[in-house]
């Protein structure tokens, strides 16, 4: 298997159903009470694709993805149109010595907060900021780079030299995802009435 550095189709994807998905595991005792466990420490995404199809023109392209990742094998980039934006925040402080970072985004409600690692920055949306100075992209010493495929941003060594600065970035990222199926079952007759095929595509732990 690989990952192909592609995204699903956007007027396919903007149209999907589906959300963040947990895993819990419940025991309950003859009196109601309960014992809960979770079994992931972060939900994934899940979505049906097939709502997202809108015309001939759409199933031609979502055959043509579905062809070149040989279905369940490789995967592959989509938009979660729902959340799909990381708004400047703290990712980290400098250390004088760890020149790389991982971007990652804080949902927090005030009480509690979680952690989602971003591995799929989308090119030309990140940015970085040093000691609540902006950064620009390149190789410099006083520069940033990312990598697009690990969502790990690296400081030049000016930057990364520094002692207890606060490092920042925002972006927009995709999801790693593949197809949940090997088959693609798509009746021509039932879309033209209105019934939309079940295409689901699952995000990728990485």
């Amino acid at each position: 298997m690989a990952f192909h550095d592609k995204r699903f189709p956007d007027l396919i994807a903007v149209g999907a159903q589906g959300g963040p998905e947990a895993s819990t595991s419940i025991a309950e005792s003859a009196g109601g009470n309960e014992q809960r466990n979770g079994n992931w420490s972060s939900p994934r995404l899940r979505f049906n694709v097939g709502t997202g199809l809108k015309d001939g023109a759409g199933i031609a392209e979502l055959i043509a993805f579905f062809r070149l990742r040989l279905g369940r094998l490789h995967g592959f980039r989509f938009k979660d149109w729902s959340d799909y934006t990381m708004e400047r925040q703290t990712i980290g402080a400098t250390d004088g010595s760890d020149a790389t970072w991982q971007i990652f985004k804080t949902y927090s409600d005030g009480t509690y907060s979680a952690n989602r690692t971003i591995t799929k920055p989308v090119s030309g949306t990140v940015r970085c900021w040093v000691d609540n100075v902006e950064r620009a992209l390149g190789a410099g010493a006083t520069q940033f780079q990312v990598n697009l495929l690990t969502g790990v941003i690296t400081l030049g060594s000016t930057l990364a030299a520094l002692s207890a600065k606060t490092i920042e970035a925002a972006c927009e990222f995709d999801v790693p995802a593949r197809f949940d199926t090997d088959n693609l079952p798509i009746n021509l007759d039932a879309f033209e009435i209105g019934q939309a095929p079940d295409v689901p595509v699952i995000e990728i732990r990485e």
